[in-house]
């Protein structure tokens, strides 16, 4: 077998599937942090604290729908411990708080809102937990974190992402907790089978910075050792085994899944990349942050490299202690919203699972539509057969000659080209340089 017959045979799951086509949603901090105007909290915040007066989860799916975002993920507990839900396994929960004399429960709420809106619910669940004193006892801690989950996947529906990430600390005992993921994920796996366990999970990966940047070329196929990055990441790679004697890999290497990256590789896995930011310079709401909401024009340059770079992208809004998106947050959500309906409302061709031509080393697809100014083009590969092209170009017809306008490397799920200087024409040709066995493109629009 060949190494392209190898690699092709790596396919996306049902699940991982429907994931990317959610493309943009958002992800909500909010707990006690939120009150004490920090970004962590210790555990040893009093719930008395916590009590979102005018707390209203329309609002925030109301704001996040109209950024053309399809789903929300809440952080259930972040590292200090408070539930937004009420546990039966701690009495650190909203239940101890004044909100509503402690008979609330935030993850109902959000979620039942989610459904109103159409919007897809998910969970954010901090394996580490600065508040309770079974942290570091191991498995004694580990019956209680799985408590938590199954409450979360069996009473708030359906689930599309459990987001896990790494933080670690010393429980009161002195000692760190090694987290039992292979046992978390059992649990999520048969409560909620449709669900992406992503960063610290195998079905989704971190881009690798919480900046916003993203890859030139971001493959979907990589090394199977690539989803222990961020689970084994304090652990120094200085074993003799084989597996270390190989280049060590990061969730920040510019390259994963380039051929020469995967050539001695025995095991590989579908892994796709999840581009992970805030509107803020925090992850929490902060007064002096109001008007440090990011830019339109900032926040769209993600958008076109981790949605249009074959990635998803996963937006942070915090609330604020009221329980409300600030006005500054809604108003550039909206303007995002409005940025992409204008870009992306009505294509000016659009062809369906388009064939090619072969010819010349070079497999060509062909375009034809009234002459129109062209400012955006958006490739996507039928990821459902893997992902294969590695080059390709972008062509008009001027005068009768073909003319080169742009050079790109992958496509993937989806490829958005964006011209700074619009091109005029009515035919564009797609020239695929490179790529692994055949192309497969299931789209081809133009705007």
């Amino acid at each position: 077998m060949t190494l392209d017959e190898k690699l092709v045979q790596i396919k996306p799951s049902s699940r991982q599937l429907a994931f990317q086509e959610l493309e943009f949603y958002a992800f909500v901090h909010f707990t006690v942090n939120t009150f004490t105007n920090k970004e962590w909290g210790d555990g040893k915040e009093s719930p008395s604290i916590f009590n979102p007066t005018q707390f209203d989860p329309e609002q925030w799916c109301s704001a996040i729908k109209s950024a053309g975002m399809r789903g929300l993920i809440l952080t259930c507990k972040h590292h200090d411990g408070f539930c937004l839900w009420p546990s039966k396994f701690t009495n650190h929960s909203i239940s101890s708080s004044p909100y509503k004399n402690g008979k609330a429960d935030i993850v109902a709420d959000v979620s039942q809102a989610c459904k109103k809106f159409g919007l897809k619910f998910g969970i954010y669940l901090s394996p580490w937990d600065r508040n309770s004193k079974l942290y570091g006892q191991g498995k004694a801690y580990d019956d209680y974190f799985i408590n938590q989950l199954t409450e979360l996947l069996t009473n708030y529906g359906p689930v599309f992402s459990v987001w896990f990430d790494g933080a670690c600390g010393e429980g009161p005992n002195g000692k760190k907790q090694v987290y039992d993921f292979p046992r978390y994920y059992e649990v999520i796996r048969k409560l909620q089978p449709q669900a992406c366990i992503s960063v610290c999970g195998p079905d989704v990966r971190w881009c690798g910075n919480e900046a916003g940047h993203c890859r030139e070329a971001e493959w979907s196929v990589v090394p199977l050792r690539t989803k222990d990055t961020e689970i084994i990441k304090e652990k120094s790679q200085q074993d003799d085994s084989q597996e270390f004697r190989q280049r060590k890999i990061s969730a920040c290497d510019e390259d994963l899944g380039s051929r020469t990256a995967l050539e001695n590789e025995k095991d590989l896995i579908w892994y796709p990349a999840e581009v992970n930011t805030s509107i803020r310079p925090g992850w929490f709401y902060h007064p002096e942050e109001d008007n440090g909401v990011r830019p339109l024009s900032e926040l769209i340059d993600i958008y076109y490299k981790s949605v249009g770079g074959n990635a998803t992208f996963l937006l942070n809004i915090p609330p604020t202690p009221l329980g409300l998106f600030h006005q500054n947050d809604v108003q550039r959500l909206k303007e995002i919203g409005d940025y992409l309906n204008k870009a992306f409302g009505k294509s000016i061709a659009k062809v369906d699972f388009p064939t090619y031509e072969h010819h010349e080393n070079a497999f060509l697809y062909h375009l034809s539509f009234d002459e129109a100014e062209i400012r955006h083009v958006v490739l996507q590969e039928d990821i459902s057969k893997s992902q294969r092209v590695e080059s390709f170009t972008l062509e008009i017809n001027q005068n009768g000659k073909w003319e080169s306008f742009y050079n790109g490397k992958v496509i993937g799920y989806k490829k958005i080209i964006r011209l700074e200087n619009p091109v005029k024409s009515g035919q564009i040709r797609i020239k695929i340089l490179d790529c692994r066995l055949e192309p497969v493109l299931k789209s081809i629009a133009v705007y």
